[in-house]
């Protein structure tokens, strides 16, 4: 049968309606998931369309996710947070959502504190136990939207819950009818979608999700959650890995509306940006991210990481702030004590720091030739050197007028008395047995020597 397609407007065969596969024995993917070896990536060379929706969106769970894998946030902590990625979304509310335990007071109290605020977004949704207890607390909270667990993969249903598919789908609808009785917008968090069998129990069970959801009245938000990393964002991969597919299938064959469609991806195999990416272009409104990425394992989508992405593919920020990417960077290495790996991007102390000489000749001749983008403006990270063995005349005269604002006809060359003299002593350091990079202190302290005190009182 042919009819007119709502998504497309074009005349397209009715969608199949697929059913439950009940199977005895869970469907493993051995042939991709052998475990002794490096998982494969199998294509079947077909392709879906992208279908990018006209507004998309970040949505964060560094207070559930990411606080799983570090020291648990003070309530301090935690509202200081929530008010950093309100300023970093903006006022469009491109960081959309953010959600938060609920299960104890210091949880609760955290939460409280945040709504206290009166901020628009991030919206503050939560994480529960499928429990009618658990239900009703999110109700009496005044929140809107919970996230609940259901597990999508054989792996899970048959290996940790001990279940079949049926009684899995029975058990997750009758949850999710409790949600409905409370009053509350669930969010269906399908875990480890990438390892599950799409057709044959991921889509009929979305299906009928649907169904309960129209019965209600109430929305069902899908969280498609890549949880090993196994996600591949390449075209005409075969499902279950592929992004695209997952997308297409769940819009095309599960009706899932963009707007409640959301990924969430971690970076086992380093491919969560990009994966997140596609997903937003294939259709999915919504991307899951953690600050910084910490999360589970090799962490989440880096919430900063996806701020960039939106840039990209839209070509403008929509009113954030990408400048308090780097107040966020600080406040978890200043206030928190988590230490940053110093090569992150945008984060990091080395993101737009040059050690070799040549490099730092290409920065002091232009800024442009060797930093991705300008930093100082983007984010408040003017592009930087270190000062050491490799660094050479140039690279000094860069760290002495970056490192002192010197601007004009202040600014030194690198064929400068002080600039030459400097680099003898650091050649002299070298040549006697140094390995590490000069710190700030050393070079400020030579440099007051040297210069006869020329910059007492400036620097950073």
């Amino acid at each position: 049968m042919l009819e007119i397609s709502e998504k497309t407007n074009l005349l397209e065969q009715s969608s199949y309606r697929y059913s439950l596969q009940d199977v005895a024995e869970p469907n493993l993917y051995r042939d991709i998931y052998d475990y002794e070896t490096v998982p494969k990536i199998s294509f079947n060379h077909r392709r879906v369309p992208m279908n990018m929706p006209k507004e998309v969106w970040i949505t964060d769970t560094s207070f559930r996710d990411g606080q799983q894998s570090v020291e648990p946030y003070t309530v301090e902590q935690m509202v200081d947070l929530y008010r950093l990625l309100s300023k970093l979304g903006g006022p469009y509310g491109i960081v959309r959502q953010t959600e938060m335990f609920v299960y104890s007071k210091k949880d609760r109290d955290a939460l409280e504190k945040c709504q206290a605020l009166g901020l628009r977004f991030p919206e503050i949704t939560t994480w529960i136990r499928a429990t009618k207890e658990d239900f009703r607390m999110v109700k009496d909270l005044g929140i809107r939207e919970t996230g609940i667990l259901v597990s999508c993969s054989d792996y899970h249903i048959f290996k940790k819950m001990k279940m079949t598919r049926r009684q899995a789908m029975e058990y997750y609808l009758a949850t999710v009818s409790q949600a409905f009785e409370a009053g509350i917008m669930p969010r269906c968090h399908l875990e480890d979608i990438t390892r599950a069998d799409f057709y044959g129990f991921v889509v009929p069970f979305v299906n009928e999700l649907t169904k309960l959801s129209r019965q209600a009245g109430i929305p069902v938000r899908i969280r498609a959650c890549d949880t090993m990393g196994y996600g591949v964002p390449y075209s005409e991969v075969a499902l279950p890995r592929s992004v695209p597919g997952i997308i297409y299938g769940l819009q095309h064959y599960a009706e899932v509306p963009s707007e409640m469609l959301e990924w969430h991806g971690h970076n086992d195999f380093y491919k969560a940006v990009s994966n997140a990416s596609t997903a937003w272009l294939y259709g999915a409104c919504g991307v899951n991210c953690s600050l910084l990425g910490i999360g589970e394992r090799t962490g989440n989508i880096p919430l900063e990481a996806m701020v960039m992405e939106y840039a990209s593919l839209r070509g403008s920020l929509d009113g954030m702030d990408p400048t308090v990417i780097t107040e966020i960077a600080d406040y978890f290495t200043n206030r928190i004590g988590y230490k940053i790996p110093p090569m992150t991007p945008y984060v990091g102390h080395c993101f737009n720091l040059t050690r070799a000489g040549i490099h730092a000749d290409g920065l002091l001749k232009d800024e442009e030739i060797y930093n991705i983008f300008n930093t100082k403006k983007i984010l408040n990270r003017p592009a930087s050197v270190m000062v050491g063995k490799t660094s050479g005349l140039a690279g000094i005269a860069y760290w002495i007028n970056g490192h002192y604002g010197l601007t004009g006809e202040r600014e030194v060359g690198k064929h400068s008395p002080l600039v030459v003299q400097l680099k003898e002593w650091v050649d002299s350091e070298y040549e006697g047995g140094r390995v590490a990079s000069l710190s700030e202190s050393e070079l400020e302290h030579k440099i007051d020597e040297l210069s006869g005190g020329m910059f007492a009182g400036e620097g950073r």
